[in-house]
This record gives C-alpha cells, structure tokens and sequence, in this order.
C-alpha cells in the first residue's frame, strides 16, 4: 500500500471488512447447515426408531424379538456407521443390529421416562461419536410385559461430511461475492473521493491563474474546506497587496534620495573628482537596481497567479526592436524563431523583463548573432536565448545565477539580471537553467507554463 494514499487505505479497510464478514457469514451458515443436517437425521433416527418398536415381539423362548420391521441395507453392513439395539432392563439382554457387529451402545445412564424419546451424543465402534436417539417403552402384557430401551444410532462423521461438501460449493461463491463487493467498494471509494480530485484540479486552476477561487459547488462534506481555502486566499492576497505596497513605498522612498546622489556625483565630476564621482555613480546604480528587483518581485507577487495568455513573439521582437537601437545591439545579427501562435499565462511586461535581461545579457558578451527560439514542449513553453560570445564555464553557472553574481567585474552591472529572470520564472512555476550554447557562448533556457 502506498504511503499517504487514502483509496487504497479505504479499499484495504473495506477488502478486509468484507473478507471478514464474509468468513464470519460463510462459518455461521456452515453450522446453520450442519444443524440442519443433524436435525434431519435425527427425524430419520426417530423414524427408523419407530419402525423398530413396531416390529417388537417375542420369541419362543420369551426373548424380546424385532423380526424383520427395519428394511434399511445398512443396519446389516457391519460397522456401515447405522445402527440399533434393544436392551431388555430386567435381563440385561441386549439386542443390536449385524452393523454393530460385537460392540454395543453405551446409553446414558439416566432413564428417560415411558415413551419419551432422548436425543445422545455417544460413543461408538472405533472411537466414533454416534448421535442416537433412544426411547423407554413399557412392554404390553401380550409381549410379555417388563420395560425395554431401544435406541438408533449413527455415526455423526455423516453430519461433518455433508458440512465439508456444503463448505466446498459455499467456498466459491462466497469467493465471487467478496470479488464483487471489493469491486463495488472500488467504485464507491472512487465516487467518495472524486469530490477531492474537483478539488485538486480547481486548486491548480487557481495556481495557474485560470480561476480565482475554488467556489461553492462541492458536496455538503468538502464545501466547508473549500470555504476555507477560499478565505485562505483571500488572506494571502491581502498580504500580498500589503508587502507590495509597503515594497512600492519603500522603493519610492529611496528614488529621490538617489536622484540627490546622482546629482552630487555629476557635481563632483564637474569639479574634477571623478574617481569619487565614477565610486559614487556606481554605487547608486547599484541601489537602484535593487530597488527595481523589489519592484518587479513586489509586482509579481499577485499576477503570478492571474495572469493571463500572452503571446510570446510580439513580446520578443519588441525586446529585440529596443536593443537593435543600442550601439552593441546594432552590431549583431538578431534571430528571432518563434511562432504566432505560441503563449504563455503571464503578464506582458513580466515576460518583457524576463526576455530583455536575458537578451540584454546576450547582446553584452555576443561576438555577431544572438539567436531567441520559442517553442512548445508538452505542457510548457521553452524559451532559449543563446549567443556566440565567450560563454560561461560549467563550473562557473551557479556563481552567475547567483544574486549578484558576475564573471567579468570590470564590465557594467550589478549582477541582478538573472536573479531577477529567477525570481520572476520561479513565481511563474517556471525554471530557469543555463548551459553552453551551440553558437558557442552561453545558452539560457526559461520553461515556463503554456496556455493549456
């Protein structure tokens, strides 16, 4: 059984009852069976018991006769398992069938009353245990009078023995009953649980933006959990639009105080100090590049989840048309392969900072082509931007996706391109990866979430 799966669990719960239950039933309807069959052979023993009384007489020599009343084959097979005797209690004589052969029946010691019949377990030939049925009848005075006991037995291995023939036909059929009810408690755990995979798949409708809330139309059990993960992302949103407005204003606070230092510093220049204005500048370059990762991560926080499609090669020839217009950008040979059709679930302008610092990235370190290729791949849709420049040792990719992270300290930048690609991919449920182009340098590829 897998671990933490609640249809099996619930399946191996219910195979179990029924198996039990039924194993209980099939035992209780086997002695049920075997009473019965007791029942039956006791009216037979009575019966048999009755025809040997009607048959007593006596013989010329006054001994107690049954003549020849009992017609059954059975009572003349020795040690056949059927078997009578008569025990005269004033003599002691004793009387029994041929199948008893020389043994004799032990009757209980206790004396039912005249004409009363008593029902026996006892023991017989060979250590069998017989069930006898046993009467105490009064002699009339034409048969001589005095008090006799006559009793029929057979051996109960018959009553086991139609037990187990009984069991081998109820076997199989209790065997296809518990088939069919572990299949409709298959189908019962299926239907039960279904609500719970609605639930699911509204749930990843909510996280790919295509629906907002879960809703109400669940059954009565599954409504209330619903409610709450409802008012559970109303709570996340609320919290989320509180820390992006708390990230705007903080962002925007630090706008001006930058502004000043930007100005201080072209100040400095002026007056000849360049080594602090040019330490100056950079620094507050630096600053605001942060402050406008905080931006893009503050305003992705909700469109992450609402956003809806965008195709992706207006986006990426509007990328490309900004960059051709730059002194390196008009250098290079841009090649764009992607289709019209091709989308992603995502905010234009998220896709745009993604694709311009990737490509802006590119444009930086490529000797003559950039190449952006978009494509389907199963469920996502794969961006590749890639170029011919010198490209990024293996060993030294995970220094690049760092926060910061930079291999060539004496170019422009602060580094956050990618990290801010990263974050913006990973609230898309994207990933993003980089590796050694064909062209020769680097190779960054973005799988991010299709339309479908």
């Amino acid at each position: 059984m897998r671990h933490g799966s609640l249809r099996l669990r619930l399946l191996a719960v219910g195979a179990v009852s029924i198996i039990l239950a039924l194993a209980i039933a099939g035992f209780g309807l086997l002695l049920l069976f075997e009473r019965h069959v007791e029942r039956r052979m006791a009216a037979e023993l009575g019966s048999h018991l009755n025809q040997l009384v009607s048959g007593l007489a006596r013989a010329e020599g006054g001994t107690p006769d049954v003549g020849s009343s009992l017609a059954e084959p059975r009572f003349l097979q020795p040690l056949s398992g059927l078997y009578w005797q008569v025990t005269e209690e004033a003599t002691g004589m004793v009387l029994r069938s041929r199948s008893l052969w020389d043994a004799t029946l032990t009757l209980p010691s206790d004396l039912p009353a005249a004409g009363e019949v008593h029902q026996h377990t006892i023991p017989g030939p060979g250590g069998a245990s017989l069930l006898a049925v046993e009467r105490r009848i009064t002699l009339p005075a034409r048969l001589g009078g005095g008090t006799i006991r006559a009793a029929v037995a057979v051996d109960r291995a018959e009553v086991h023995a139609a037990g187990l023939a009984f069991a081998s036909d109820l076997v199989p059929s209790l065997a296809l009953l518990a088939a069919v009810l572990i299949a409709a408690a298959w189908v019962q755990v299926g239907v039960g649980l279904r609500p719970l995979d609605l639930v699911r798949g509204r749930l990843a409708q909510v996280r790919s933006g295509a629906a907002d809330r879960l809703g109400a139309d669940f059954p009565d059990e599954v409504r209330p959990l619903a409610a709450e993960v409802d008012h559970l992302l109303d709570a996340q949103e609320e919290a989320i639009a509180r820390a992006r407005a708390r990230a705007a204003d903080l962002a925007h606070g630090l706008k001006t105080p930058l502004t000043v230092l930007g100005a201080d510093a072209e100040e400095l220049r002026a007056r000849g100090d360049t080594r602090l204005a040019d330490e100056i500048e950079t620094i507050t370059a630096g600053m605001r590049r942060h402050v406008e990762r905080e931006l893009v991560r503050a305003r992705t926080g909700l469109r992450a989840r609402s956003g809806s499609i965008q195709p992706v090669r207006p986006v990426v020839e509007q990328v490309v048309g900004v960059l051709r217009r730059t002194p390196q950008g008009q250098k290079l040979t841009w090649e764009i392969e992607a289709a019209d059709g091709l989308g992603v679930r995502m905010d234009a302008q998220d896709l745009a900072e993604i694709l311009g610092n990737l490509a802006e990235n590119a444009a930086t370190w490529a000797a003559g082509t950039v190449r952006i290729v978009g494509q389907r791949e199963g469920n996502a849709v794969t961006l590749r931007i890639e170029d011919d420049g010198p490209g990024v040792p293996d060993d030294r990719i995970d220094a690049v996706l760092a926060r910061g992270g930079r291999l060539d300290e004496t170019r422009p930048g602060t580094g956050l391109g990618l990290a801010i690609v990263g974050d913006l991919v990973e609230a898309y449920g994207g990933s993003l990866s980089l590796r050694r182009s064909a062209l020769g340098g680097l190779l960054a590829e973005v799988r991010l979430p299709s339309e479908a």
